[in-house]
């Protein structure tokens, strides 16, 4: 019998357990150094990743309720400490290190890592001087995107009712943390959507955040922020940490403010500077309009001493109005001696011998005349009665009363329509016959013969007389 058949037998969940004990128990507690890669961020809150050196490579994982309180987000490429247990994974059968805390391996892997991102979106043209808005001098409404709850919003607050009170819409977000970055990055994008005509749109916006560690304000590095705040329509300043802090949203911001409380100073003025400057211009505007006043009144004064006087002014004018109204008289007069002339002149042609003459002369033409058109009236009243003679005798030759003076007559039913056949007219019906010399009503009988009609001795029908019957 063999040496191994006295060996315990265990089943693939045992041992799996009995190594997780033991792999547990040795590793209570550890902190590993190393670099992310391979991160994945689940659906369900739990993030996996690899973390590796030169030599090996180590599974890790990060429970949902650990990721929310992690004060740095995992990024592929980070070197980092992460401190947590090491533990099994009994569906694969492999050892892995639960995860609840993570650190940076150091501040030049992580400043390192920030300049290879600022260079990339330098490339892309994220930070250019063209890209940048002007503030505008003096806005209605002040967007801020901070904490709600810490002493930023408060100064910023302060310190525009003390310069200029403006309209303030705050968008909250977290300023630290795994969501941080998500929701700064929406804030940013939520403000430049909306819409004209609907919530009041802020003129300028303030992404602010007080001073801390380079670890907590890593949200303010995260590219999704950048390029929010790059692609934003609205003037945004950023007024992240204290004046010595420096993060990649402060490049592609149009203004960069080193505090929150300079970022209010920089989105308004001073309304009593404003107001002191607006009377200033008043001032200066009166007192330039007072001179200029004086000035024109002075070269009045000037003018004035080179016009004459009203006397000399108008005594030319008037001299030769008094020579021209003496010449009208004169002028008057002579042209009534000229026209009385005139006068005389026709009167003398005016004789009664003469114009009886010319009467006698005008009613000899108008009796000629009246001659001459009794004689052409007469001419054309005969040519006109040759023509209708000639066209009575041919509406005559053609006209059916010529047939009805031969014996015919002309047979209409009631309606006035022509009945030619004698299938045409029905018993009983009225009928009216056109005879040359007038029309006479009848009434059809039998077969279309007159009822009662009177007959010839030779058989032929004699004419009916009105009032009979057919």
């Amino acid at each position: 019998m063999s040496d191994h058949a006295n060996l315990p037998e265990f089943s693939v969940s045992e041992i799996s357990a009995a190594l997780k004990r033991t792999v547990e128990d040795a590793f209570p507690y550890v902190r590993v150094r190393g670099e992310i890669s391979g991160l994945k961020f689940h659906s369900s809150g739990h993030v996996y990743f690899d973390l590796k050196d030169e030599k090996s490579v180590i599974n890790a994982v990060i429970w949902k309720m650990a990721v929310r309180a992690l004060k740095i987000r995992p990024e592929a490429g980070l070197e980092v400490v992460c401190t947590g247990r090491v533990s099994t994974y009994g569906g694969s059968s492999r050892y892995q290190l639960i995860v609840e805390q993570v650190e940076l391996a150091g501040l030049g892997a992580l400043m390192a890592m920030l300049e290879e991102r600022k260079k990339k979106l330098a490339g892309e043209g994220l930070f250019d001087a063209s890209r940048k808005k002007k503030l505008p001098y003096l806005p209605e409404v002040v967007g801020v995107i901070t904490s709600p709850t810490g002493a930023v919003i408060r100064d910023i607050m302060h310190r525009l009712q003390d310069r200029f009170p403006r309209r303030v819409l705050l968008w909250p977000v977290a300023v630290q943390g795994d969501k941080a970055a998500a929701e700064v990055a929406a804030a940013i994008r939520g403000f430049g959507s909306f819409p004209r005509d609907g919530l009041p749109r802020p003129d300028v916006l303030i992404v602010a955040r007080g001073g801390g560690s380079i670890e907590d304000l890593m949200a303010f590095n995260d590219e999704a922020v950048v390029r929010a705040a790059a692609e934003c329509e609205i003037p945004l300043i950023s007024a992240v940490g204290h004046e010595t802090d420096t993060t990649l949203i402060d490049f592609a911001a149009d203004v960069r403010a080193p505090t929150p409380t300079a970022a209010a100073e920089m989105a308004v003025p001073v309304r009593a500077d404003l107001i002191g400057q607006t009377l200033d211009f008043e001032r200066r505007m009166l007192r330039c309009f007072s001179l200029g006043m004086e000035r024109r009144r002075e070269v009045l004064r000037h003018l004035s001493r080179a016009l004459p006087r009203a006397d000399q002014l108008f005594a030319q004018p008037r001299q030769r109005f008094d020579v021209a109204s003496e010449r009208l008289g004169n002028a008057l007069r002579r042209n009534v001696d000229l026209h009385r002339r005139g006068f005389i002149a026709v009167a003398a042609q005016l004789r009664p011998q003469g114009l009886k003459n010319r009467l006698g002369q005008a009613g000899e033409r108008v009796a000629a005349a009246s001659a001459r058109l009794e004689r052409v009236h007469s001419v054309s009243l005969s040519e006109a009665a040759r023509k209708l003679e000639a066209l009575v005798r041919i509406l005559d030759s053609v006209s059916y009363r010529a047939v009805l003076a031969r014996g015919f007559a002309l047979v209409r039913g009631a309606d006035g329509s022509f009945r030619r056949q004698a299938a045409q007219i029905g018993r009983g019906e009225t009928l009216l016959l056109t005879f040359a010399d007038g029309a006479v009503p009848v009434i059809a009988g039998e077969g279309g013969r007159p009822a009662g009609a009177k007959h010839h001795p030779s058989g032929k029908k004699g004419p009916a007389k009105q009032g009979d019957l057919f």
